[in-house]
């Protein structure tokens, strides 16, 4: 690989593509498949996102992503959609503390690595999100997961919101683990005196009939776990995904889903025997919005 001064990302990925399999040459393989699934109309592109990839840095990679139209379906973790209404609502997440944990608790803060939280921005969180939850009962006290969601994105007003774009944008967001969050446990606690029932099986009715009205499905996968097998076992009725990208750090040695190769979705008939696979292994806050960066470059240049 050679480096000059002043070169763009797309040249970077290029001279990374001249590696062989090891990380620069799968980012490089990554950042193009990317590029020729965000560019082809006839596939239905699927982003999945596990971790903690909005106060992570991803909010607004995600959101332009969903707001130009490059991503069709949107799978996620509650604690994502709970971290993008924290900003939503006005809070924010800090760093540059240097406190132990003992004294970051006593202080009302929470770390997630090197990332904070506080917990006055939760206070917000807490009090807005039930607010809208008595406005969402009122209209309709039972729907899936989807709507639900939906339902929160018309009533927040935040531009760079990622639930209220993808409302915009009528793409639909499904979070399968959304209890398991703190969005999840308001709605818990919310219940305990109302009734709004959320029907998390119909998320697959819908998400079937996206998968059986599109010509090709692909996804593209951050992190592992419960959003991953989702996207991916929500297509095994057709016989799986044409195309994925995965960018992962965990490992494959203990038979976890988050560390699989996409490779062995193929036994499960979760990934197309004939299907575009790539695997890279590193942390997708640094991964993907170079990924992101690369293929938009390279569909500009096609389409100059």
């Amino acid at each position: 690989m050679k480096i000059d001064p002043g070169m763009t990302t797309l040249q970077l990925m290029e001279e990374m593509g001249k590696s062989g399999v090891l990380g620069a040459g799968r980012l490089y393989r990554a950042t193009k498949l990317l590029a020729e699934l965000m560019g082809d109309e006839e596939t239905t592109l699927f982003l999945s996102v596990a971790g903690p990839m909005v106060p992570g840095g991803l909010r607004k990679i995600i959101r332009d992503l969903l707001a130009d139209g490059h991503v069709d379906v949107l799978i996620t973790s509650g604690a994502n959609l709970t971290h993008d209404l924290l900003e939503a609502f006005g809070g924010s997440h800090y760093r540059d503390h240097n406190e132990t944990d003992e004294q970051l608790c006593q202080m009302g803060m929470g770390r997630i690595g090197d990332i904070y939280t506080k917990s006055e921005d939760f206070e917000v969180f807490e009090s807005k999100i039930n607010t809208l939850l008595g406005e969402i009962s009122q209209k309709e006290d039972h729907m899936n997961i989807r709507q639900f969601l939906t339902e929160i994105g018309k009533c927040i007003q935040d531009p760079e919101s990622i639930i209220h774009t993808a409302t915009e944008k009528n793409i639909p967001i499904y979070a399968p683990g959304i209890i398991d969050s703190m969005l999840g446990l308001q709605l818990w606690m919310f219940t305990q005196e109302n009734q709004l029932t959320l029907d998390a099986a119909g998320d697959m009715h819908e998400l079937s009939d996206i998968v059986y009205g599109s010509k090709k499905v692909a996804t593209v996968i951050l992190g592992g776990g419960l959003p991953k097998h989702y996207a991916l076992a929500s297509n095994i009725l057709t016989g799986g995904v044409d195309a994925a990208i995965q960018v992962t750090l965990d490992r494959s040695e203990a038979g976890s889903l988050s560390g699989a190769p996409l490779e062995e979705a193929k036994s499960w008939a979760k990934a197309k025997c004939e299907s575009k696979l790539v695997t890279v292994i590193g942390d997708a806050t640094i991964i993907f919005p170079m990924m992101v960066a690369g293929a938009l470059e390279l569909i500009n240049k096609k389409n100059d």
